[in-house]
This record gives C-alpha cells, structure tokens and sequence, in this order.
C-alpha cells in the first residue's frame, strides 16, 4: 500500500480537496477516519464546493445518508452520497440501510466511521483517508492508496 500525506492549514482546505478529489476519482468509496470534531464533514463541504454541489453539504449524523448532486465540474462527479456510520451500532444494521444498494450504484460514497463496514469494503474498491488534527490549526491527511 502507498501512502500520500498532506500537512495544511484550514484556509489551504479548499486547495487540498482538489487534490483530494484528483486521487478520489478511481474509487467509488472514500473511507474518511479521525476523531470527533477533526474536520471529516468540513473535509466533505469543502470537497461539494469544488464539486459544485447544489446544496451545502451537512453532516448526515442523524440521517445516515445525504445525496448531493453535482453541477458540471472537471472531475465529471454528477451525484455523491455522504454517509455518517457513527450512531450504528453493528455491521447488521449497515446492511438493513441497504448500504450494498449504495456500494452497487457506481456512484462516489463518502463515508465518516466506516469502520463499522470494513468487512463490506472491497480493497480495489475502497480509499482510506485518514485526518489528524495538528498544532496551530493544522491538520495532516493520510490518503492510503
């Protein structure tokens, strides 16, 4: 496995997540790992305002599964589903979501505490990426490819 690290400010956000998505376009599953309160939906707003989403991205906490739809952008992403495993409580409860109907729909999934699933996430497949909160507002990105 090859790893790709990114050290930035919050104000670089933006610029990263360009980047981001430059790595994203092969995979059609992003697993997005930190602690509480890192960034992981700030990471996903940033990432919908370079996809062009046609509403703000919010955290899906409550309702587990956001859909966006994109406006025309260079990385040709036309809808994206942003999902927050966090309040699951087992691999079960993944699958009665119907989350294999997300996984088979070709579509790009975002997804904060994919831990929960890893069993489900086929490596060819599935992107990790790892955000680490820093000093000064900093924050370091791991992308695991």
């Amino acid at each position: 496995m090859k790893e790709q690290e990114y050290i930035f400010g919050l104000d670089q956000l933006d610029e990263i997540s360009k980047k981001l998505l430059d790595q994203i376009l092969p995979y059609q599953i992003i697993g997005l790992q930190a602690e509480m309160g890192v960034g992981k939906t700030t990471l996903v707003r940033s990432i919908g305002k370079n996809l062009g989403f046609e509403s703000e991205a919010g955290s899906p906490t409550f309702s587990i599964i956001n859909e966006y739809h994109c406006k025309p952008n260079p990385w040709a992403i036309q809808k994206l589903y942003h999902m927050d495993l966090y309040r699951l409580k087992n691999l079960e409860e993944a699958l009665n979501l119907g989350i294999h109907d997300y996984f088979d729909s070709g579509i790009h999934c975002i997804i904060e505490w994919p831990e929960l699933i890893e069993p489900l996430l086929a490596s060819e497949n599935y992107l990790q990426v790892q955000i680490e909160r820093l000093e000064n507002q900093q924050r370091k990105i791991i992308v695991t490819l």
